[in-house]
């Protein structure tokens, strides 16, 4: 399997994204690679300035329903998100699970971004191996909870920005 391509010099940090309310939400089922996950999320959502919250949930597919529940409280409360971060671990096993879970995770996350119009950085690992997650979650090696909230953060800037014309 290929390499992900990755450039030599660290990525920065988000720029400020003023006053953007972020939703975490996390799959604790991996505890340790979660734990990686969000502390790659969180330095890029404390370099954007943004306020967060956080939910966890036991597992990937669990995801998308706290995103619709949180969502819609949310909203009730006046106080809508602008974004939210998915951060979770499948690991490929020896049933037909896995193939259930990472691709209904997806499908939902995606379902869920466009039905809201709400940028959703998909933090959620598919891996083969235990080796493979930890070098996808580490914030020095594969930083994908980074770049998640990168994902979800580089939406914001672009709903804002279209809101402007």
């Amino acid at each position: 399997m290929a390499k992900p391509r990755r450039a030599k010099t660290k990525v920065k940090a988000s720029k400020p994204i003023k006053g953007a309310r972020i939703l975490v939400v996390e799959a604790r089922f991996y505890n340790e690679i979660t734990n990686a996950l969000l502390e790659g999320a969180k330095v890029e959502l404390e370099a954007a300035n943004c306020i967060w919250d956080r939910v966890s949930v036991p597992g990937s597919l669990e995801i998308p329903t706290a995103i619709a529940i949180a969502i819609d409280a949310a909203e009730k409360q006046k106080k809508p998100y602008d974004g939210v971060v998915a951060l979770g671990c499948v690991i490929q096993g020896e049933t037909f699970h896995f193939d259930v879970v990472a691709m209904q995770s997806a499908r939902a996350l995606v379902d869920l971004s466009l039905a809201h119009r709400l940028p959703i950085g998909n933090g959620i690992l598919t891996v083969d191996t235990m080796a493979q997650a930890w070098a996808r979650a580490r914030p020095d090696e594969g930083n994908k909870g980074g770049d998640a909230a990168r994902a979800a953060l580089s939406l914001i800037e672009i709903k804002r920005e279209r809101a402007k014309r």
